[in-house]
């Protein structure tokens, strides 16, 4: 006899707050599947609704729409904090007799399995794998090299009916999975080679790339293996001086490594030196990774918004309204504005005293931070909902705003990173000895990184507002998303747009902004326009058409700036901001930059010299406000050109 007990977010169900206040829950690819085949085993909940009165009404409330029969057993469901196995041990007590060991939880987070664990429990990563921690079978991460002549899709269609669900494609050779020994037996007979490596048990998965790596693991085998071994080395080591948990080594990847990460051992604060911006990926298991929706959406709705004017005379060029629209809204001094509120140098809220010391992901007042941005697009007549999920024990949200057309064959996207870090700066204790960066306590401004991004998705939102105002109608709906824990390893965006891929979520095209202001005194100021994709196929040539587009709409903006286009495997940003876990669903997307890379020809970036420091403000010699504008502006008009305005 077994009872299972599920965590809902991320692992049952993706979850969003309304613009109402209620709770929705989408459940997850392959979890009807796996509720019906476990219709005979008793279920229960264990799940942190959220702080706040009400928060487990609502969770129960959207528990029963989302899953209706599924959790009838009130003394099974359990609501609360999991800081520890005190909840754990407490479903296990309501489990009616049945021993710790014949209890499992089923749950996506590593250190909610690993307090699970410590209460006795048997766990399972993803729902997939329920039976297989019932009777005791082990999952482990697995490599997947595709034969010559087999495809993703194949691949797909067989892991679909057996206990593997994907965790990353490297490319079209070769996949990381979670996987049974059933699930690589299923996949060998089929004709795909199964390399087992670590068992799962509270581990997560990251690829941590390696700089100037030059190649991928299938091009040079013996030569990425020597280079994951020594990246492998210098991450233990530091996990190691640092307390944590060592980790495990899966294998080179295409760039760099993937290691198994367990609970605990914060591998996203480790960095090589001369490690480049987004080293650190983090990677979330997903039945539905392999099917890439966003290809078929970009063949429905490719190209610039119906109804563009620019389009329709072949230059694809914003129109004069909306130029003249955004030279009056996105400016730089309501960037300023916008940065001196978010980096704590003027208050969080006009008329209120609070600042904001850091938004970093594990800070106070990044929560603080989502409710005046939320509250800023409502103000702007917007439809905002919240996006909710878990990191490192704490609830994290990404917010969204709308302007929902009705009929629109898809939404056009302007995105931004919301949270900051300072973990590159130097900080001592009350001795004068160095001690590690405490986002509790150490101020994180972020100013450019990334409050200028956020400060232009805002800035962008008043022009559309201001052309709705006017008249002004698109063809397709306008959304904009600000992404939380991005320098944990883009973890929100993650999240994101795994739910938007599972829901069927129509997207012709993603316009991120990360870091926008940084220009070095008397230095030519060049922007980067990051298009390359690891991922191949049609999000490649989608991407691009993205950023042709934003390079003529800076260069009719300012000629004077240089702008550097950026794409292919060689584009340094592959997978390291926010756009790439939308390339990784199929969609078209690219990220805007000040320039932070160096040239082809070796020539240094101009853009801040405070990255990851407290040194990062709205005061530091290197941010230009009119820059930011420059960039701003420009990302804004090509955006709402291609949504039909």
């Amino acid at each position: 006899m077994s009872v299972l007990f599920f965590d809902i977010g991320a692992t049952l169900a993706d979850a969003r707050m309304e613009p109402d206040g209620s709770l929705t829950l989408r459940p997850r690819p392959r979890v009807a599947a796996v509720l019906d085949a476990l219709a005979g085993v008793p279920k229960g909940i264990i799940s942190n609704p959220g702080p706040g009165e009400g928060a487990a009404d609502r969770a129960a409330a959207a528990l029963g729409a989302a899953f209706p029969g599924r959790f009838t057993d009130a003394g099974l469901v359990h609501w609360g904090v999991k800081d520890g196995r005190g909840i754990f041990d407490r479903a296990v007590a309501s489990a009616g007799g049945v021993p710790a060991d014949g209890c499992v939880f089923v749950g996506e987070d590593a250190q909610e399995r690993a307090f699970a664990r410590e209460a006795g429990m048997r766990t399972a990563p993803h729902p997939v794998f329920a039976s297989a921690a019932m009777e005791g079978r082990p999952v482990f991460f697995a490599r997947i090299g595709l034969p010559e002549g087999r495809g993703l899709p194949e691949l797909a269609a067989v892991a679909e009916t057996t206990e593997a669900v994907p965790v990353h494609v490297a490319s079209e050779r070769l996949v990381l999975v979670m996987a049974s020994g059933l699930g690589a037996e299923v996949l060998e007979r089929a004709g795909f080679p199964v390399e087992l490596r670590e068992p799962v048990e509270d581990r997560s998965a990251f690829l941590i790339r390696d700089e100037g790596s030059g190649g991928s693991a299938e091009q040079a085998p013996g030569v990425a293996a020597g280079r994951a071994e020594a990246l492998y080395g210098f991450i233990a080591e530091a996990l190691a001086a640092g307390g944590a948990p060592p980790a495990a080594l899966l294998g080179p990847a295409p760039g760099g490594v993937y290691l198994a990460v367990p609970a605990g051992a914060r591998v996203e604060e480790v960095h090589r030196p001369g490690a480049r911006p987004g080293d650190t990926e983090c990677l979330l298991p997903d039945p539905a990774l392999l099917s890439r929706p966003g290809e078929r959406a970009g063949e429905r709705a490719g190209g610039p918004g119906p109804g563009v004017r620019g389009a329709a005379s072949g230059s694809g060029l914003p129109s004069a309204e909306v130029v003249a629209a955004v030279r009056a809204t996105v400016t730089a001094e309501s960037l300023r504005g916008h940065v001196a509120r978010l980096s704590g140098a003027e208050p969080l809220v006009a008329g209120e005293p609070l600042t904001v010391r850091s938004r970093d992901a594990a800070a106070e007042d990044n929560a603080l931070a989502v409710e005046a941005l939320a509250g800023r697009f409502q103000e702007l007549g917007l439809r905002v909902r919240r996006h909710p999920f878990r990191w490192r024990g704490r609830q994290l949200f990404n917010v969204e705003a709308e302007h929902r057309v009705a009929g629109s064959d898809s939404a056009v996207l302007i995105t931004a990173h919301l949270d900051s870090t300072a973990s590159g700066g130097e900080f001592t204790d009350e001795d004068g000895a160095p001690r590690p960066y405490d986002p509790a306590v150490d101020p994180a401004p972020g100013a450019d990184d990334d409050g200028s991004g956020t400060a232009g998705v805002l800035a962008a939102a008043e022009c559309l507002a201001s052309l709705l105002a006017d008249g002004g109608r698109p063809a397709r709906s306008v959304r904009f998303v600000l992404f939380n824990a991005e320098e944990q390893g883009l973890v929100g965006s993650k999240f994101y747009a795994r739910a938007a891929a599972a829901e069927g979520d129509r997207i012709a095209g993603v316009f991120q902004m990360d870091m926008i202001a940084g220009l070095q005194r008397g230095a030519e100021p060049r922007v980067e326009i990051h298009a390359g994709s690891a991922v191949p196929g049609p999000v490649v040539g989608a991407s691009d058409a993205l950023g042709d587009l934003v390079a003529r709409t800076l260069a009719a903006f300012d000629p004077a700036v240089t702008v550097q286009q950026l794409t292919g495997p060689g584009d340094p940003a592959v997978g390291r901001s926010d756009h790439a876990s939308f390339h990784e669903r199929g969609w078209a997307a690219v990220a805007v930059s000040e320039d932070l890379f160096s040239t082809p020809e070796g020539a240094p970036g101009t853009g801040t010299r405070q990255y990851h420091t407290p040194g990062d403000t709205l005061l530091d010699e290197d941010h230009d406000s009119g820059f930011a504008a420059t960039i701003a502006g420009s990302v804004t008009a090509a955006a709402l050109a291609f949504a039909g305005l």
